[in-house]
Formats: C-alpha cells, structure tokens, sequence
C-alpha cells in the first residue's frame, strides 16, 4: 500500500477535529464568559530512506532521506483571554475584569466555615463538589442563597460574623474601619431581614463593590455587610477542565486554586485578581472572524487530504492494470 493513502487519512481524522472546535466556538459565541479552543497539529514519526553521513576524506556529508507518515493531534487548547464586557444592569450579574474566578459548590449548606482555606488553598470541603466559573449571572433561591442558573451555591467570606452558624445574618457597620474576613469559606445569603441587636431590620437594596463585598441597605438608611464574594485562580488556567454549565474543575495541570483573601487579611493576595463589575457581564472570547477562516482553511485541508487518497486509488489501479 502507498504511505501517501495512510497521510491522507491521518490528515481527514485531525481536520474533523478540527472542524468539530471549531464549530463548538461557533456554537458559543453567545455563551457567558465563553473561553474558546484551538487546534494544533504535530507530524507524525518519519521514516528513514537513508541516514544521515559526515563528510569524510573523499565525500561531503549527506543528509538523512526521511518520509513523513502523516499528521497528529498535538493538542487542543483554551485560550483563556478575556472577553468583553456585556453591561446588564442587573444587580446580581458580575463580571471579572482579570484573571479570578467565582467559586461556586454543591452539597450541604455551609454556613460554619466547614469549607476550610489554608494557606490561601482549601483544606477541607467535608465532601462538597467544588467547581469554578466565569460566568457571574447570578440569582437567589427562596432562601435567599446566591446561587448560579443550576443551582451551586455561590461562596465567599462572612465579615465581621455576618453570616452566623445557622445562616441567619447579623448587621455589622458598612462603615467600619475594622472590617476583616472570618475564615473560612460560607454560602453568601442575600436574607430579606437581618438581626440587629435582637430586632429584625429589613434589607431595601444591596450592592457589590469591585472587592466582592456584598452591602446592603437597611430600613432607616444604615448600611452593613452581607459578606464577601470569594474569588481564586490558577497557575496555568488553560489547564482546567471543561464540565459543561460554564463550570471548570481543577486538574492536575492546572495546579491547586489559590483562594483570595478576605478584606482585612494580614497576608492580603487580592491585587492579582482583578476586580468584580456588578450590572455586566463577560461574553465570549470568540472571534467569528478567525473561526470562519479556520473552518475555511480547515475544510480545504479535509478536501486535499480526501484527494490525496483518490490519487493513491488511481495509481493503485494504474498498477493492478500492468498485468492485463
């Protein structure tokens, strides 16, 4: 059999790769805080005609006679660049402008600082499905936890005790000079009342500044904290995993998260991480532009490579037919 019919098979299977992230970019364009893939391609081993020879007494060298076997996936990638930003209006969709991302988890409630942060990396989740996201459209159940559209409870830092061992919220003084992060990380709650000092106040409004911290507006204009939304990131973010639902998972190549301290940390880290825009949102990475070129240039490649094995047909039989 000819090699060329073996290069030309090689080259249909990683340009139908190609074309399938290609159209699953496409396919998200509109998806939030969408990061696209590439595809990089790598040649095959090569055969060896003839090796390589240094020149001698009575000869110059020679160069290696080799023949390509044909192309391979070498990887597909996650560009991790940021997308523009979407405003919305909407007082519970944040957007990144940097490098953080929301963490978000499913399981039992955690309102005792059961998910456990040491060292700026978590310690101990008791069992809690940990993931992380972009995607800052946030809501509220009937409880009042902030959750994502399927449901992860949205985490991040009580201030000052806000948030208490059975989820009930505390007022603590927005304006306080003194404000630091319990440890820790807890299931923020944006409650219709807080206790304060044995009374029940009702929450009118809240906000969340570039930090995360959650404010609220109480009945009679004062101000407390709701809590602090949490953030982390990576060594080498285009490592994480994809798990669909805008989710990622950390793998052993994307390194452990770094969780980003709370306001009032003695070892503050939070100048790496950007900053938290509430009313936008991030929109995709993609660019239609350079998609529909590579599709392009990815179906022309798919064309040759079928060619190349119609014209290792045609001589093929043009052998068979010496014999008639």
């Amino acid at each position: 059999m000819l090699r060329s019919m073996y290069s030309g098979i090689s080259g249909m299977k990683v340009n139908q790769t190609k074309l399938d992230v290609v159209g699953n970019n496409i396919a998200n364009v509109g998806t939030t805080a969408f990061k696209g893939q590439r595809t990089r391609f790598q040649d095959v081993l090569s055969q060896n005609a003839g090796r390589a020879m240094a020149p001698s007494l009575n000869l110059g060298g020679v160069n290696p006679r080799q023949v390509g076997l044909g192309v391979q996936l070498a990887g597909i990638d996650t560009l991790v660049t940021q997308g523009m930003m979407q405003p919305t209006g909407r007082n519970l969709d944040l957007a990144v402008d940097g490098e953080g991302y929301f963490m978000v988890a499913r399981g039992e409630k955690a309102f005792g600082g059961e998910i456990t942060v040491v060292n700026n990396t978590i310690g101990n989740s008791n069992g809690r499905d940990i993931m992380f996201t972009r995607d800052g459209s946030f809501g509220t159940d009937h409880e009042g936890n902030l959750v994502t559209a399927d449901g992860y409870r949205v985490l991040g830092y009580s201030v000052g005790g806000s948030i208490e061992g059975n989820g009930n919220l505390k007022y603590v003084d927005a304006d306080s000079k003194t404000l630091q992060a319990d440890n820790g990380l807890k299931t923020l709650k944006i409650p219709e009342k807080i206790n304060d000092g044995g009374k029940d106040v009702r929450i009118i409004s809240f906000s969340i500044d570039k930090t995360g911290l959650i404010k609220g507006v109480c009945e009679g204009g004062k101000i407390t904290v709701l809590g602090q939304v949490a953030m982390s990131s990576f060594r080498n973010p285009a490592g994480l995993e994809k798990m669909g639902g805008n989710l990622y998972r950390n793998s052993s190549n994307s390194g452990e998260p770094v969780v980003k301290t709370g306001i009032g940390a003695t070892n503050d880290n939070s100048k790496g991480y950007g900053d938290m825009l509430q009313g936008m949102l991030e929109m995709s990475n993609v660019d239609l532009a350079e998609q529909f070129t590579d599709m392009i240039v990815t179906t022309r490649a798919f064309q040759a490579s079928g060619k190349m094995i119609s014209s290792g047909d045609e001589i093929l039989q043009d052998i068979i037919n010496l014999k008639r």
